[in-house]
């Protein structure tokens, strides 16, 4: 069994990006950091369709208006949270953050053989909707007060969305940044 397979809703592991060809300079940088520094690694990965951060509804209550989230994005959320929760640190994590958010969408069932062996294979990447932004939208949300104090902590991002047969989010929150 891989760790693609497992049930586990989440993972927490070291991540070593050196081998990604399009990684940032500063992600390489704070991967080859030496273990104790400031700050820690965290990885998690949510299985399942991501879910894109929807547009806020609105709902009036007497003299105000009240604005909430989707019951879709919502949940979703939650979801995330959940996940989160089972590797958090024992505290927010303080200062400059990078945040990596890898999306794995399903392969369209419309795909041929061929066209799914490719998109498996990486050569096909998905320029459907959700929003890749949207989708990010939706996890710092979830993330804020479980892994850190505030988005505005958040000073780089890396994201990317793939085609996988096993949909999910593979999450990775690095306090080693240096803002």
């Amino acid at each position: 069994m891989t760790k693609m397979d497992m049930p586990q809703a989440c993972q927490r592991r070291r991540v070593v990006l050196p081998d990604m060809p399009d990684a940032h300079p500063a992600w390489v940088e704070a991967a080859q950091a030496e273990e104790g520094g400031e700050g820690e690694v965290i990885s998690f990965t949510v299985y399942g369709e991501p879910t894109a951060q929807g547009r806020p509804r609105f709902a009036r209550m007497g003299n105000h208006v009240k604005a909430y989230d989707p019951a879709k994005s919502h949940d979703y959320k939650q979801y995330v949270r959940a996940a989160a929760l089972e590797v958090r640190p024992d505290k927010p994590l303080e200062g400059a953050i990078a945040l990596t958010v890898t999306v794995f969408k399903s392969i369209p069932k419309s795909f041929s053989k061929k066209k799914t062996a490719e998109a498996v294979g990486g050569g096909i990447q998905p320029i459907t909707r959700p929003d890749l932004d949207n989708i990010i939208k939706g996890i710092k949300d979830a993330l804020k007060g479980v892994i850190w104090g505030d988005d505005s902590q958040v000073v780089s991002i890396f994201a990317s969305k793939w085609y996988s047969e096993n949909p999910r989010v593979e999450v990775t929150v690095d306090g080693r940044c240096k803002s």
